[in-house]
This record gives C-alpha cells, structure tokens and sequence, in this order.
C-alpha cells in the first residue's frame, strides 16, 4: 500500500520540500530577526537527517567497487534491464554489509527478488 515510499521521487520530493521551508525560515529570519525561525530552521534539518538518512546509507553508500561486486553475480534473468533494475532495488534495500551478511537462499531474499522482478517487469505508472 505504501510502496510510493520507497520510491526515488518520493525522496527527492521531500528534499524539495525541506529545502523550501528552511529557505522559507532563512528569508523570515532576515527579515524580523526572530529566534522562532532559527528553531524552526533546526528542527526542519534534524528532520530532514532524520528522515533522509537511511536513503542514504543504504542507496548510495555503496561504492562502485562493491556495486561491481554484486553486478558481476546477479544472474537472475536473461534480460539485462531487469538485472539492472534488481539490482538497483538490492542497492537500495541493503547496505553493501547487511548484504554481504545476508543468506542468499533464505526464503525473505527469495521473495524480494521475487517481487523485485515483479515490479521490473511491470509496465504500470504507478
């Protein structure tokens, strides 16, 4: 049901929207001088860490060296598209640790693949 979580559009939106209100913050700030918006300010950054940071850490944590790694042993389907889009799912979904730890058999990874290969091979917007 909430799958548009996950999504990239989602997280650039809310990166939108932070930077919006704390651009917002800054110009009141100038303007009147009050200490409300400074609050404000820092409460909209932890927020946005807070949020964001997982995002983060998973997705983009991975180095090229290890994205490699896990690309030169995925063999999931002969069609190259939906290998790169697993992939990028996997990327996502783990840290490169948390990948390298997990049991490849296990029937959890079997149904994120499996649904990872859904979702990649789905034509829908949405």
């Amino acid at each position: 049901m909430f799958d548009f979580l996950d999504s990239d559009w989602f997280n650039i939106t809310l990166e939108i929207i932070f930077l919006i209100l704390i651009s917002y913050d800054i110009k009141k700030y100038i303007q009147t001088k009050k200490r409300e918006y400074i609050t404000n300010i820092v409460l909209t950054l932890g927020f946005a860490v807070w949020t964001l940071q997982p995002y983060y850490n998973s997705y983009i944590g991975w180095d090229d060296g290890q994205k490699l790694k896990v690309i030169s042993t995925s063999q999931y389907d002969t069609n190259q598209t939906v290998n790169t889009c697993i992939d990028e799912k996997i990327f996502k979904e783990y840290s490169f640790e948390s990948y390298q730890n997990l049991d490849k058999n296990s029937t959890d990874f079997a149904e994120f693949i499996k649904e990872a290969k859904e979702d990649c091979l789905d034509d829908s917007w949405f």
